[in-house]
């Protein structure tokens, strides 16, 4: 029998790959663990075109196609960290963001720091149940 304990890395050709040495998710005792999902499109490794409301978008479809290689789906967060590099985005990032979550809206954390990876304006990361 599997040790549901044991982390296994996740993978999705549907998001963009990793950008460094770390697993896009990893599950572990029934949670699937997204790392931070940029708003890249995984066929360019570009970011999308558009302001902050598609940047938005893009990093939570990256985040729903690696939860369905991981056996589930974006309803089932637990889980959200939103980082912005303007507080000032915030009003718009939850007008996206509540269109991606239909049922129970998860816990959530955002926080303004002072640089993304790629000079991106927002990341996005998730814990959800399997």
């Amino acid at each position: 029998m599997k040790d549901q304990f044991v982390p296994e890395s996740v993978c999705s050709e549907e998001a963009p790959a990793a950008i460094g040495p770390y697993s896009q998710a990893v599950t572990a005792g029934g949670l699937v663990f997204i790392s931070g999902q940029l708003p890249l499109d995984p066929a360019t490794g570009d970011f999308v075109e558009g302001d902050v409301a598609a940047h938005t978008h893009q990093c939570l479809k990256n985040l729903s196609a690696i939860a369905r290689a991981a056996g589930t789906e974006l309803n089932r967060a637990v889980k959200v960290t939103v980082f912005l590099t303007d507080m000032n985005d915030f009003a718009a990032v939850n007008e996206v963001y509540t269109r991606h979550f239909d049922k129970i809206l998860p816990a959530r954390s955002a926080v303004q720091v002072a640089a993304l990876p790629k000079n991106a304006r927002i990341e996005i990361e998730a814990i959800l149940a399997r």
